[in-house]
């Protein structure tokens, strides 16, 4: 008969083997690769000593193909809770060291267990990711498992912030899980994510494509936009996601943590007075003015890599979270194309859901031309930042620095989009379009009357500077109260952190309905 001693001591034993998951020359093999063991990625990620494991324990219950014969405690997933500078997150880890971290119906209960526990106290959930897929011995109940993950994946979105770190393979149905998540980590040349793999892709269709072609980091972050955030390695990752919850609630119904503000709000920048170049088609660098108008100069650029031509991110203004969007003329010339308006349209909507006040630097010469883009549906794309904007009721400041022209004019935040504080630079050129295309249509017949070059050269800039002196400000704007104060560049910070101290307190609800119709 065992003694109660025994028993400890059998539970310690079991304990230290579930911890070493598939075994000491597996965890050597993950080493080699460049990537860390699930238990030292948590441990990297949350707050020492902060971890709670769950379901060390649980096996498999597949009897197939032998598996019987084989099984690991945790069954190739560590879950858990713990904290991250002491605020609750939820936390599943994938453990490629068992059975290449392949889902199981076991493992999947798992999952769904933390997801549900995170729903129930309101609390950041936290996925690791790095399997090789469905575990195939398990056939159909690997499957549903999945489904019972996404089915969790859409019940959370908007209530609790959900984080997906692909640290090694996501392949098949694994991809939609982090795909219906907030945001997506991926590591440079050790993770990598797609639907269906280089072989196949070479039977099905004839191409021939590696691995890190078809579905890497790089790609990920700059082509298709799946990919938030591409990291060196996984140590950069994890301070990515702490970096990134310190400006998120916990939930849908918590306002963002708020911090002391050590940088007077007061601060005056007089290198923006000067920074709008006198050209209007010369660029210069949106995260300038960024980096001179947020506490400390610190912003989080998100999906730095993919449609360079806006720039999204959070910072911090007074102490309080924001989220920011902004055209940037150093790229495209800061035109809303496709990518830029589904990467900016996700964006509003992320923070709307989360409580996070929205800025808006306005620099848009207009949507980008082209049969490219009309029958890539830009009118759909386009139409989903505009609803973006006219749906969120949190508070939203805009200001205009230089051009904002035709319809890109309204679907970055405008007055009518209930845009809460609508501020111009002096530079502002608010207008149908710019001065050239203006007169091209107003006076096209006059212009091709005139024979003489020269003549017609004068006719032209003549009637270019009057509509400049006309349209080339933001006083018509004013006039109208579509603006609501024209302001010296370098005081900006202090006028924008007021707005959105004014706007705390902001109420405003939508009709009433099941959910909306975005265009998608």
């Amino acid at each position: 008969m065992m003694t109660n001693q025994d028993k400890v001591k059998k539970l310690i034993d079991l304990r230290a083997t579930a911890k070493l998951g598939g075994g000491e020359k597996r965890i050597e093999s993950q080493h080699k690769k460049g990537k860390q063991t699930a238990r030292e990625r948590i441990e990297m990620l949350l707050d020492d000593g902060s971890f709670e494991e769950f379901d060390m324990f649980v096996t498999h219950r597949c009897t197939n193909f032998g598996m019987e014969k084989t099984k690991f405690l945790g069954d190739g997933v560590v879950t858990g809770q713990g904290t991250i500078d002491g605020r609750l997150v939820f936390v599943f880890a994938q453990d490629f060291t068992v059975f290449g971290g392949a889902l199981s119906e076991t493992l999947a209960q798992k999952i769904c267990k933390v997801m549900d526990k995170a729903m129930v106290v309101g609390a950041p959930v936290i996925g690791l990711n790095d399997s090789g897929g469905a575990r195939i011995q398990e056939g159909v109940t690997s499957l549903a498992g999945y489904a019972e993950i996404f089915e969790r994946n859409i019940l959370a979105s908007g209530v609790i912030p959900q984080i997906s770190a692909i640290f090694g393979p996501c392949a098949g149905g694994a991809v939609y899980s982090p795909a219906l998540t907030d945001f997506i980590l991926m590591t440079d040349e050790t993770s990598y994510m797609f639907v269906t793999g280089p072989k196949v892709v070479k039977t099905v269709t004839g191409e021939d494509i590696s691995t890190e072609d078809l579905g890497g980091a790089g790609i990920h972050s700059s082509k298709s936009g799946v990919a938030h955030f591409k990291v060196e390695n996984e140590e950069e990752g994890i301070l990515i996601i702490r970096k990134l919850l310190s400006y998120l609630p916990s939930n849908n119904l918590e306002d963002a943590p708020m911090i002391d503000c050590t940088d007077p709000i007061d601060r005056l920048e007089d290198r923006l007075n000067s920074l709008i170049p006198d050209n209007p088609n010369q660029p210069y660098n949106m995260l300038e003015v960024i980096e001179a108008i947020v506490d400390h100069g610190e912003f989080l650029e998100v999906h730095r890599n993919f449609a360079k031509n806006i720039i999204v991110g959070f910072c911090r203004m007074g102490g309080i979270p924001v989220g920011v969007i902004a055209n940037q003329p150093n790229f495209l010339a800061g035109v809303l194309d496709i990518q830029a308006s589904r990467k900016a349209a996700r964006f509003v909507r992320f923070c709307d859901c989360f409580n996070i006040p929205i800025l808006t630097l306005v620099d848009v010469p207009g949507f980008l031309p082209g049969s490219g883009q009309e029958y890539g549906g830009i009118i759909i794309h386009g139409a989903k930042l505009l609803f973006a904007y006219g749906e969120a009721t949190v508070p939203k400041v805009t200001v205009t620095l230089r051009k904002s022209y035709g319809g890109a004019h309204d679907v970055m935040s405008c007055k009518q989009l209930r845009g809460d504080a609508n501020y111009a630079w002096p530079s502002a050129q608010i207008a149908v379009m710019g001065a050239s295309g203006a007169i091209e249509v107003l006076y096209g017949k006059e212009v091709a009357a005139i024979s003489k070059e020269e003549e017609k050269a004068k006719f032209i800039q003549e009637k270019v500077d009057a509509y400049d002196e006309a349209f080339a400000n933001p006083y018509q704007a004013a006039s109208y109260g579509y603006i609501d104060d024209v302001i010296e560049p370098r005081n900006t910070r202090f006028r924008v952190i007021r707005a959105f101290e004014s706007l705390r307190t902001k109420k405003v609800v939508n009709p009433p309905k099941k959910h909306s119709n975005i265009p998608l």
